[in-house]
């Protein structure tokens, strides 16, 4: 019997189940390792034969995940160039990430 959950954070949509280690953005501030951190926009709840599908939240569900570690993604080079105009820009960018792992699905 597997459970698991579709969960919305950051304008992203996960899978996920409990033990699952995943990576989600930083959207909270200053979450250090051993903080907790809930998702309660759940689309989707599974628990084996039962499916249980929100419009467009199932009320009431919350996943509950334990921070691993903040981290940061890779660099990626934002480069802006018009041709025989004289115009380059470069620019960087480095988002922040959270490490967390799934404890429990409660609906």
């Amino acid at each position: 019997m597997t459970e698991y959950a579709i969960v919305q954070h950051g304008g992203k949509q996960y899978r996920v189940s409990p033990g699952d280690v995943l990576t989600v953005e930083r959207t909270e501030a200053d979450l250090q390792a051993g903080d907790s951190l809930s998702f309660d926009r759940v689309m989707l709840v599974s628990r084996g034969e039962q499916l249980e599908v929100g419009r467009p939240i199932v009320e009431g569900a919350v996943v509950r995940t334990q921070v691993l570690r903040p981290m940061r993604g890779d660099k990626v080079i934002v480069f802006k160039k018009k041709r025989r105009k004289g115009y380059k820009k470069t620019q960087g960018h480095r988002q922040d990430y959270y490490s967390v792992r799934v404890e429990s699905i409660e609906a």
